[in-house]
Order: structure tokens, then C-alpha cells, then sequence
């Protein structure tokens, strides 16, 4: 698991250049990392928690600095495996980490209350 804060942080400065230059060095990182779990036959996934850096301005014309409430994608490189979400079905975060142990083959814990986003 690894979290890249960079355009969250920058994206609360409501400053655009730095949040573009933020989310660009993301992205190439993320680009590194996908060619790597491919390499290696590794499942990638992505996701956010929220947003931020997609919605720098307010209507008032000045910076916006809060997190959004915008829905986030669930991204997967695995080709083995597709994921079953159907639009109308409001994914929360506690079905990523249901997801991604189902991806692994790991049985949950009875706590865990998500449900899993693979196709059967």
C-alpha cells in the first residue's frame, strides 16, 4: 500500500500550477509502479478517498482548500480478474480492502462488513 499526498496537500493550497506538477509526478510514479506489478505478475489497484486537486477554484471564484465528496474510481490492471460494479451501486472504502483480500484468495474477518467488488 502506498498513499501519494502530494496533490491532496498541494490541492489545499488551492494553487493550480503546484497541483498540476503534484498530480503529474503521481501519475509517472503510478506508471513506474504499474509497469513493475506487471513485470511481475502483480495486481494493482488505485483508489482515493476523496477529492481535492480536481476542484481548485470555488464558485466565488476563489481558492477552494476542502476535500470534495465526489466519487473516486477503483482502478485494477489485473486482466484475470474484472471488477462488478454496477453504476447505480455506491462502492464505500470498506469494500476496497474486502476487494483486494478477495483478489489474494484471503478469507475475511467477521468484522468486516464490506463487500467484495470482483465479478464471480
Amino acid at each position: 500500500m502506498c498513499n501519494f499526498a502530494a496533490p491532496d496537500m498541494v490541492g489545499h493550497t488551492g494553487q493550480y500550477e503546484p497541483a498540476v506538477k503534484a498530480c503529474t509526478a503521481t501519475d509517472m510514479a503510478i506508471g513506474k509502479i504499474k509497469a513493475a506489478c506487471e513485470e511481475n505478475g502483480y495486481i494493482l489497484f488505485i483508489t482515493a478517498d476523496h477529492g481535492n486537486a480536481e476542484k481548485m477554484y470555488s464558485e466565488q471564484g476563489g481558492p477552494h482548500t476542502a476535500h470534495t465528496n465526489y466519487r473516486v474510481p477503483l482502478i485494477m490492471n489485473n486482466t484475470d480478474l474484472k471488477l462488478a460494479c454496477p453504476g447505480d451501486y455506491n462502492a464505500a472504502l470498506c469494500d476496497v480492502a474486502t476487494t483486494i483480500l478477495d483478489a489474494m484468495g484471503i478469507e475475511l474477518a467477521p468484522e468486516m462488513t464490506g463487500r467484495s467488488l470482483l465479478a464471480n
